[in-house]
This record gives C-alpha cells, sequence and structure tokens, in this order.
C-alpha cells in the first residue's frame, strides 16, 4: 500500500495546486490592479509598489511549482493506470495552454479511481485474510503461454499472484521454454511438476494454464508420467482447436521470411534462458490442423477436473496494441476473438466460462493475464483469479 499511499499524496497535491492556483491568481491580479489599496487599505498594487508585487508574483510562482512538480512527480512514479501513453500526453500537453488543464484533470481523474479501487482491494483483502480463500489443498502451477518466459522481476501473470498469496495461495511457475513443440514444453513440464513434488511433497498440483501453455499442460498430462500429480486443469484462452488466422500466415509468408525470424527469435530465446527453442514448430503447433491432431491424439485423464475460461474484444480498436491491430484480422477467420484466439476455440472441460463486458472495451487474449496492468470497468483481472482458485478450494482441491 505504499505506492497507493504515495500515488494519493501526488493526486492530492495536484488538487491543491489547481485549488492554489486560482484563489492566487486572484490575489494576485487584485494587486497588479491596486485594488487590495482601494478595497481593504492593503498592500500598493504594481504601478506604486513594483517590486514588492513583483516579489510576491515570485513567491506565488515557487510554491506552485513545488506543489505541481511535487505531486506530478508522485503519481508518474507510482501510478499504474496513467500507462505510457498518459505519461507522455502529459510532458507533450503540459506546454499547451487550456489543453494541459484537461490533460491535468484526466491525471487527477484516473488515479482518482486507481486510489480507490486499491483501497476497496486492501480493505477486502484484510476482510477475509483468516479465510486464506486460496489455500487450496494443492498449490498452484501456473503456465504461461507462447514467446514469454517465467522472469523472477516481470512477472507474467502481472498483479495476479500476488493478489492470490495474500488470500492464501502457494504458487509455482513453469519455467519452461518460451517457443518449443507441445511434445517438448510437456516433457519440460512434466520435469516441473516432478521437482516441485519432490521439494514440498505435495501430492498434487492444481495448473492453470494460459494460451499455448494449456495445450503443452493437456499433452503432458496424456503423454508423460506426470498425470498422477495433477488434481486440475484450468486453460485460459487456450487455442484448444487452434487459429486458423495463424495457418494463414504461415502459408503466406515465404519460407525464406519464416526462417529468418525463427533464427533471430532462437538466439535470442536461448540467451535468456530457453534449451533448445523452436519458434516455428511452436506456431506450427497452434494452427488449426495441428491442433485438431493434438485433440484426436491425447485423451483427458478422468481423474482430473478439466475448465477452461475465453474471453472476447468488442471493437477492433478497444484493446491495447497489437492486439486491437489483429482482433480484425483473427475475426475474418476465426469469428469473435480475444485479439488471437476464436471464441469456438476456448471451451474445454466441465465447466467452460466465457467473458466479456459491455461497452466497447471488451476483454482481450493480454487482459486475462494481466499483460497491462490496466484496471478494465467491469472486469477486476484479480479477483476473477481470486474466485476461481477459491472454487478449486471448494471443489476440495
Amino acid at each position: 500500500m505504499k505506492r497507493v499511499r504515495i500515488c494519493n499524496f501526488g493526486r492530492t497535491m495536484l488538487k491543491l495546486f489547481c485549488f492554489t492556483t486560482v484563489i492566487l491568481s486572484i490575489y494576485l491580479l487584485l494587486g497588479f490592479f491596486g485594488l487590495y489599496q482601494t478595497w481593504f487599505g492593503g498592500p500598493a498594487g504594481l504601478k506604486q509598489q513594483t517590486s514588492y508585487w513583483l516579489i510576491r508574483l515570485g513567491i506565488v510562482i515557487l510554491l506552485e511549482n513545488i506543489i505541481f512538480w511535487t505531486g506530478i512527480i508522485a503519481v508518474y512514479l507510482t501510478s499504474e493506470q496513467l500507462g505510457i501513453r498518459w505519461r507522455v500526453l502529459g510532458v507533450v500537453c503540459g506546454w499547451i495552454p487550456i489543453v494541459h488543464l484537461i490533460m491535468l484533470h484526466v491525471i487527477i481523474k484516473t488515479t482518482g479511481q486507481e486510489v480507490k479501487m486499491e483501497k476497496m482491494r486492501a480493505k477486502r483483502n484484510k476482510k477475509r485474510a483468516k479465510q486464506a480463500i486460496c489455500r487450496t489443498k494443492y498449490p498452484l502451477l501456473m503456465v504461461h503461454g507462447v514467446f514469454f518466459r517465467d522472469f523472477e522481476h516481470l512477472n507474467y501473470w502481472g498483479r495476479i499472484p500476488e493478489e492470490l498469496e495474500k488470500n492464501g495461495a502457494r504458487i509455482y511457475y513453469g519455467n519452461h521454454n518460451s517457443a518449443s513443440a507441445v511434445r517438448d514444453s510437456a516433457d519440460q513440464l512434466a520435469a516441473r511438476v516432478h521437482e516441485i513434488i519432490g521439494k514440498t511433497g505435495c501430492e498434487k498440483v492444481n495448473i492453470i494454464a494460459h494460451s499455448k501453455g494449456g495445450l503443452d499442460s493437456r499433452a503432458m498430462i496424456a503423454l508423460t508420467d506426470a498425470a498422477p500429480y495433477v488434481a486440475s486443469l484450468t486453460t485460459i484462452n487456450t487455442p484448444h482447436r487452434g487459429c486458423q488466422f495463424a495457418d494463414y500466415l504461415l502459408n503466406k509468408i515465404p519460407a525464406k521470411q519464416q526462417k529468418a525470424v525463427e533464427k533471430a527469435y532462437n538466439a535470442g530465446a536461448a540467451k535468456l534462458g530457453d534449451v533448445n527453442p523452436d519458434f516455428l514448430a511452436a506456431v506450427h503447433d497452434l494452427t488449426f490442423e495441428n491442433c485438431e491432431k493434438l485433440n484426436e491424439e491425447i485423451v483427458d485423464d478422468p481423474n482430473i477436473f478439466y475448465q477452461s475460461v475465453g474471453s472476447k474484444l468488442n471493437k477492433p480498436m478497444s484493446g491495447r496494441f497489437p492486439l486491437n491491430f489483429t482482433y480484425p484480422l483473427v475475426k475474418y477467420f476465426d469469428g469473435a476473438n480475444d485479439g488471437l484466439v476464436g471464441e469456438e476455440s476456448f471451451p474445454w472441460g466441465e465447466n467452460y466460462q466465457f467473458l466479456t463486458v459491455e461497452g466497447k472495451r471488451g476483454i482481450s487474449h493480454g487482459d486475462m493475464i494481466d499483460l497491462n496492468r490496466e484496471n478494465i470497468p467491469g472486469f477486476d483481472v484479480r479477483e476473477f483469479y481470486v474466485q476461481l482458485v477459491a472454487d478449486l478450494k471448494n471443489k476440495g482441491l
């Protein structure tokens, strides 16, 4: 909450700046025209005591600068919701009369909503702390999607793990390659499951997997010896039936260019920790054809609880970059989608939840893992995961 307190302090200083700017401007104008002397018998104006008025002007400018910069620096350093866009616009528009007032209003309003939400969240977590509603029988194994890794200081799942841990969850990560064939990722995840079992002594794990991670996890259960150690699998926006958009790209992009991209990606991924990364194998396993083959080959384990979640964007430009651009292309091939995966590809298992919000925004592929750390009106991604895990606990998992 330290970050929130500093952000709230900065917002308060900006509101104070707006108030004092109006009051002190009136004060200076009255002094400029000598109305203090005329009306109140106070200090003379600019014509009678020029130096005195200029000193007052200098003090006001100094005071207002201290208040403003203290506030703006505090919110710029601590706010998660301003984002790069509003920060840049704030700097650029800060020099344009009238426009800078509009930007200041946006900053104060945005940070105010952020502070209010975080205070409500902290109050709610404190109230239910003793219940430990996310303390499941088996720990969570969170499995990332393609082209990402589990970094120590840049969490793939955004603010979600911290929220789950505040409510009692025990969390581990897949730590597998960012790009590999589904079967290779399955082997890596199986090794990770055995490692967790060996270190902790827990009997099983509850897997929450996003995007391709859901395919990797299903393959791990069906094709390795790790199935007895899995209690449940929850897939988030996973292309269980593939992406026809991926088929289209692979058919249209020349093989030479594909190889060039693969070479560059694999070299970079290897430096970041991937073991024998395979960019093209990962992409090919997301196609409609390969997912169809995978679904024919692997069979769900009847002793494991399977469920799935999907979401969609509502308008072409409603999501964050780059999914706002890919949305119309995916829609052409796969219909309603989250910016990458079509709605019909999401469902798997006993339970299926399909999420969206009213209005233009919708919920993107990235929003489901809190990629942009954005508070979306109508969808609290952190609380969604808290309730998702709480339900696993209620099921005795």
